[in-house]
């Protein structure tokens, strides 16, 4: 699968912190450039993985790279290449094998930690999001779980779609492509009513880009329902509070979406979900997932 340019330059951003101007010292000290292996990839714990379809385009860079920099390999490094035998998205299993390398035993060294630490990062993000995805389908109802913007920096991509790769809805990619109001952007504008105005007035009679609006109470709630935007989000409301909202919504018929978000973890989510509100927002899925532990190991 072709990568983005954005995640092509990630790759090589991290190969480059890893590598430096001399590689893999230690590997070249002890296999010459012609020396060639085989090793395979296998996960140690069970989750949902993600980022398998980084690995091909990283060793290649990593041929790349060591051809580029080391003169003495550059005339004669064989090529790395990739068998994946699993998808983003698949639940694994300790000790399935995600993928084989087969090449120059340099590139392969050079290019483990880098592998691995993508692996291992993005794996563990579509594994929490698997888990609330499936807390929340437990209670029977339709609330959807939303990721945030509190993602690695320059990671975005990469984890929004490891996001997707657990069962998750992304939100926003970034502040180009929805209108968020938030509640810094309220107390500056001088409430809900006039910083909505504003931006109702701004996106005139488009239907893009979306708007949606951050409440801090029921009275908030109120103000923002009667403009109309397209998204309210219920920020760190009580499930009696958000269940109120989610009743006032479905009284006045209008078609806004809800949005429970703030603080929220496994434990709350049926709680929330209970309340039938339209989506559930968290930044932990991204910022506070444990990784998936993977490791590379040599057979030939």
């Amino acid at each position: 699968m072709a990568q983005p340019e954005s995640v092509i330059n990630l790759l090589k951003i991290a190969l480059a912190e890893d590598l430096g101007e001399d590689g893999d010292i230690t590997t070249s000290a002890i296999f010459g450039a012609d020396d060639t292996g085989e090793a395979l990839i296998r996960c140690k714990q069970t989750g949902v993985l993600s980022g398998i379809t980084l690995a091909a385009p990283l060793f290649k860079l990593v041929d790349t790279y060591l051809a580029s920099h080391i003169s003495s390999a550059s005339a004669s490094l064989p090529t790395t290449t990739v068998e994946t035998y699993c998808v983003d998205g698949e639940i694994v299993e300790p000790g399935k094998a995600v993928c084989r390398v087969k090449g120059s035993v340099r590139s392969i060294l050079a290019g483990e930690r880098t592998i691995l630490n993508l692996i291992q990062r993005l794996s563990g993000i579509a594994t929490l999001t698997s888990a609330m995805v499936r807390e929340l389908s437990s209670g029977g109802g339709n609330t959807r779980l939303l990721d945030t913007r509190k993602t690695s920096p320059g990671m975005r991509t990469l984890e929004k779609a490891a996001v997707r790769h657990g069962g998750g809805v992304n939100h926003r990619v970034g502040l180009y492509d929805m209108i968020l109001i938030k509640d810094t952007h309220v107390r500056r504008a001088g409430g809900i009513t006039a910083a909505l105005t504003k931006a109702l007035a701004w996106r005139g009679g488009n239907a893009t880009p979306r708007i949606e609006v951050e409440v801090q109470s029921i009275e908030e709630f109120v103000q923002a329902l009667q403009l109309k935007p397209d998204r309210i989000m219920l920020d760190n409301m009580s499930p009696k509070e958000i269940e109120i909202c989610v009743d006032e919504r479905d009284a006045s018929g209008l078609n806004v979406e809800l949005e429970a978000s703030g603080n929220i973890t496994l434990g709350v989510l049926s709680a929330i979900a209970a309340t039938n509100v339209d989506y559930i927002s968290c930044g932990a899925i991204t910022h506070s997932a444990p990784a998936l532990d993977f490791h590379l190991a040599m057979i030939s």
